[in-house]
């Protein structure tokens, strides 16, 4: 394949296991390239070592008396600090709460948001990721903005939905990036115009900030981010953390979503005074380390600068879409010009004609060593929206789901782009789409139906050999 004129930047000095071999399905075995990203990222090496280096002191936080627990709740809170500082909050007008993932920080501000007898409504979008709109559902009565044919928002719908229902808007809860197709919203327009009907607005950034800067903005700017929502795990920290930065105002009334330890200031047999934020968002002794992990990668990252990460990023994309051009029989679904990949993500979605988007994937995973991601990626009404299904087909296909039988459930194939890859690897991912094409592969696949996915047959792959819980037995 060719190359780019202008390689990118290579950070893979960066990151752990990269170098790491992963056995293929002819018995050689190569290093693994990783175009998973959207779902999740391998860690920065100074995230590892920030994490073993806090191990030797790790203890509980908050109250403890101990040099080690003193010392853990300094941690902890700088982390907090660190995170803030990383989304451009206020310390005095914002707080942090750590929680497991973005999933969880979004169903945390769906049950805390003072929604009201006047103020009911939220309005997301057709592209969210299911973690930002599930979870309003639960608590309010959603309306979604339209989408335009190849995935981005119509705005003018956008515009048409507030002026209409304006009055009863509560939040706006928005994607930054999309995980599907890369689109870029512009935040903090919409922001704005949430703003001027007096709704706040949420903005799902867990894709968006592993790539691009995030700023929250002063909160009488009329641009600013109400509330932010991020995920470690995207962001080269995956130690299992998350979290929700938001208007302090809002979480200094009101019950916590959960309750137990630390989240209380006294209790008695009849009452209870709930502590101040952040304290009052995080029931249980808190991710210490996780929390930890998403400083550390959050100062990597601010250490690299954003606009290094995007350049990077926009490097790679541009590359990819000049070349994609060239495997017979594929469909870009988004934008699949070259030019734009400026005003995206590294998220290419795409399918081969005459191949099911699971055999795709299988074949790459296991002849030619590169993780990819197929279905429709925790967003099916956007998928479903981009491949073009009329309602018939849709109910057709939800019946044999239902009824088991997953072997045509509609998806694509998603390459997604890391800081740490290069453009060589997006070369070997072009070359073995068009070795598919060709027939080019060696394995034989069977498809299981209940799951859809494909498998070599007589494939066994030994994981113990890579990895075990288990201690080698002493002979």
């Amino acid at each position: 394949m060719p190359s780019s004129p202008h390689p990118s930047v290579d950070y893979r000095n960066l990151f752990v296991g990269l170098e790491a071999e992963i056995p293929l399905l002819d018995g050689s075995s190569s290093k693994y390239i990783n175009f998973d990203n959207a779902a999740s990222t391998p860690p920065l090496k100074a995230v590892q070592e920030a994490v073993n280096n806090f191990m030797l002191y790790y203890s509980s936080v908050h109250r403890g008396t101990g040099f080690k627990s003193q010392l853990s709740t300094h941690a902890y809170e700088e982390a907090r600090k660190a995170v803030m500082q990383f989304v451009g909050a206020n310390q005095d007008s914002h707080t942090c709460a750590f929680g497991k993932n973005t999933t969880e920080a979004i169903n945390k501000i769906a049950r805390r948001f003072p929604f009201n007898q006047d103020r009911d409504m939220v309005l997301t979008s057709s592209m969210e990721h299911h973690s930002n709109d599930l979870p309003w559902r639960m608590v309010a009565e959603v309306i979604h903005a339209n989408l335009h044919p190849d995935g981005r928002l119509d705005m003018v719908d956008f515009d048409a939905k507030l002026e209409e229902f304006g009055n009863r808007i509560a939040i706006v809860a928005i994607t930054a990036g999309s995980n599907v197709t890369g689109f870029l919203n512009p935040i903090n327009e919409l922001a704005e115009k949430a703003h001027a009907v007096g709704a706040q607005i949420l903005v799902d950034c867990a894709q968006f900030a592993p790539h691009r800067q995030v700023e929250m903005l002063a909160l009488n700017d009329p641009k600013h981010l109400d509330y932010v929502v991020i995920s470690a795990h995207k962001m080269y920290a995956p130690y299992g953390s998350g979290a929700l930065i938001g208007r302090r105002d809002t979480f200094e009334v009101g019950d916590p979503d959960m309750v137990g330890g630390g989240v209380v200031e006294l209790v008695s047999l009849d009452d209870v005074i709930w502590a101040e934020p952040p304290d009052r968002e995080e029931a249980g002794s808190p991710n210490t380390v996780g929390a930890v992990a998403l400083a550390a990668a959050a100062k990597q990252m601010s250490a690299i600068s954003m606009q290094a990460v995007a350049a990077h990023e926009i490097e790679l994309t541009r590359h990819a879409l000049e070349n994609l051009s060239s495997v017979p029989g594929i469909q870009i679904f988004g934008d699949p010009n070259p030019e734009n990949a400026k005003n995206r993500l590294g998220v290419i979605p795409f399918n081969i004609e005459g191949f099911n988007h699971f055999h795709v994937a299988s074949i790459l995973g296991h002849e030619f060593g590169i993780g990819v991601r197929n279905g429709c990626f925790c967003a099916q009404p956007l998928v479903l929206h981009l491949l073009k299904l009329n309602p018939e087909e849709i109910s057709i296909t939800q019946d044999q789901m239902m009824q088991g039988n997953r072997a045509n459930m509609p998806g694509m194939v998603r390459a997604s782009f890391g800081l740490y890859n290069t453009i060589e690897e997006v070369d070997m991912l072009i070359g073995a789409l068009i070795s598919i094409v060709a027939g080019n592969f060696k394995g034989e696949y069977v498809q299981d139906i209940p799951t859809g996915e494909y498998h070599p047959i007589g494939w066994e792959p030994q994981f113990d050999k890579y990895f075990s819980l288990h201690a080698e037995e002493k002979t």
